[in-house]
């Protein structure tokens, strides 16, 4: 079992920064990928940015530029560094982690960016 708490959400104006963490506990030494996903009101889930154990890194076109996901394994510890943010980026935000063929969750962070 992994449990993972985000931290760092609230609210920004536009063009404005957050940085996201999230931390891990549990079974730690089997995560393999980390990542944040998103979802806005009345739509799915969707992928943000992902990180492999060895720092490989995959993002979503529409924050290409602007988010860098990093990974921190002396604090099992995961953050997503966001800028030049928009009001389309304006949803809750979920940690992922990896076990094998498992996700877990954390409970989600609402970021909110005003125009």
């Amino acid at each position: 079992q992994v449990q993972l708490v985000e931290s760092g959400g609230g609210l920004v104006q536009a063009g404005g920064s957050l940085r996201l963490s999230c931390a891990a506990s549990g079974s730690i030494f089997s995560i393999s990928g980390m990542g944040w996903f998103r979802q806005a009101p009345g739509k799915q889930r969707e992928l943000v940015a992902t990180i492999t154990s060895g720092g490989s890194t995959n993002y979503a076109d529409s924050v290409k530029g602007r988010f860098t996901i990093s990974r921190e394994h002396a604090k099992n510890a995961v953050y997503l560094q966001m800028n030049s943010l928009k009001p389309e980026d304006t949803a809750v935000y979920y940690c992922n982690a990896l076990v094998r063929t498992t996700q877990y969750w954390g409970q989600g962070t609402q970021v909110t960016v005003s125009s």
